[in-house]
């Protein structure tokens, strides 16, 4: 694909999430939506609101979101769409939120080549060290929703659902090696949690007394998210493409997938395998982030910029980026047409609504600990334990200093600071690569 279509889709795509955001119809961060009604109504200023949502994003930013795109070579959600939603918050209109994303989306597509060579000639290899990352991110992750019933329904419960998605995975992994545990690990826990969830609320007969007032908020609630339906519906497609296109990849669970998938040289059926591999994996993923989405969005009023995710799916399936467009234009629109129907049912149960938060707990710290292992491993994999010694020194020194690098991103700046710090030993003579 030429690359300036490939620029212009990026520059188009990240402009219309800036916008979004500014508009308070849609954000990529789940932590952002609550404030935004808050912006809405008067209630908090724009530099207030984009102040939290940078304190809120840059973890991310700093850590999943560079590490998995100069490993990969592919853009990914949180180096997208994180940053344009803080742009679109503090823009002061929608042309300054537009051109502000816009920009960001061709800085990122101009610098990655350059960049990834750069760090690729360099004689301790921080790059190929970053791709341990991967495993310990994409397996905790898997854990979420087991983690959340750990949080919400006590030890009983806790321990059948453990039983149930480790057995699973063992199973998954023993007989069908060609599925993705991850994704299945995902779905099986979610259908765990929602079971849960419901078993609860009918015993404990609470959904006959929020129902009225679940559905009420509900309905007001998606009214403000249909109005916005034509620039959400452009997002979706324009995700879509970038997908179909073969230079993004929307999630954790999908993006080293997709890496092996796009590799130069690798037969085309196994590529399409893969693929077909990695759009299984984003709806699973998807299903088990349905109520989470759902739930937020019809609190605030604030809509997802990837809705349910279903149109990483879309796009990694269809390769004419036209037809790309139209089908994920049609899935974004059908979910959002879908919320009311989907907040009458969330709201006869009270348990499945509470779940959102110790999901969002449980994300959280996953992802913290993941990203911790994940740094240990590429630290020693750039210099045995002289480079863990080096990242640990690194690790502590932030928490000594009172986290003046948020506790997800620490180990991940840690890593590449050590790999800063080798090179430059390398260069004085007093380090030798393995």
């Amino acid at each position: 694909m030429d690359f300036s279509v490939q620029l212009m889709v990026v520059a188009c795509l990240t402009g219309m999430t800036a916008l979004l955001a500014h508009k308070s119809a849609a954000v990529f961060h789940d932590g952002i939506r609550p404030i935004l009604p808050q912006l809405i109504e008067g209630n908090m200023h724009r530099r207030e609101a984009g102040s939290i949502a940078f304190g809120l994003s840059i973890g991310f930013v700093a850590s999943v979101g560079i590490s998995f795109t100069l490993k990969t070579g592919l853009l990914n959600s949180w180096l997208l769409f994180l940053p344009t939603d803080i742009l679109g918050v503090l823009a002061l209109n929608g042309w300054l939120a537009f051109g502000l994303g816009a920009a960001w989306g061709v800085l990122l597509l101009t610098c990655l080549i350059p960049v990834n060579g750069l760090l690729t000639a360099l004689p301790v290899d921080v790059l190929g060290s970053l791709g341990e990352l991967s495993s310990p991110v994409i397996a905790a992750f898997a854990l979420f929703p087991l983690v959340a019933i750990f949080y919400q329904f006590g030890w009983k419960s806790s321990l059948l659902a453990t039983g149930v998605v480790l057995m699973t995975r063992v199973l998954i992994v023993r007989y069908f090696p060609h599925l993705n545990p991850e994704s299945i690990e995902i779905f099986i826990g979610m259908v765990m949690l929602l079971g849960i969830a419901i078993t609860q609320d009918h015993r404990t007969r609470g959904a006959r007394e929020h129902e009225q007032a679940g559905v009420s908020v509900f309905e007001e609630r998606t009214a403000r998210i249909i109005n916005n339906l034509p620039y959400i519906a452009v997002v979706g497609g324009l995700i879509a493409v970038a997908a179909s296109m073969k230079i993004f990849a929307g999630s954790e669970v999908t993006i080293f997938t997709l890496e092996k998938a796009y590799s130069a040289g690798l037969d085309p059926a196994q590529s399409q395998r893969l693929i077909h591999q990695a759009a299984l994996a984003e709806v699973m993923r998807g299903l088990g982030f349905v109520p989470l989405i759902a739930t937020t969005a019809l609190a605030t009023g604030v809509y997802a910029v990837a809705g349910f995710t279903f149109v990483y799916a879309v796009g990694y399936l269809i390769a004419h980026p036209l037809a790309a467009f139209v089908a994920g234009a049609v899935v974004i629109s059908a979910e959002v047409l879908l919320l009311r129907s989907i907040g009458k049912w969330l709201g006869r149960y009270l348990s499945v609504r509470n779940a959102s938060d110790n999901i969002r707990n449980a994300m959280n710290m996953l992802m913290q600990m993941a990203l911790l292992v994940g740094s240990v491993f590429a630290a020693i994999k750039m210099a045995g334990y002289t480079g863990f010694t080096l990242m640990a020194t690194l690790y502590f020194l932030n928490e000594a200093l009172g986290r003046p690098v948020q506790k997800m991103a620490s180990p991940v700046i840690a890593v590449l600071i050590t790999g800063i710090i080798l090179n430059l030993l390398f260069w004085c003579g007093l380090f030798i690569p393995a």
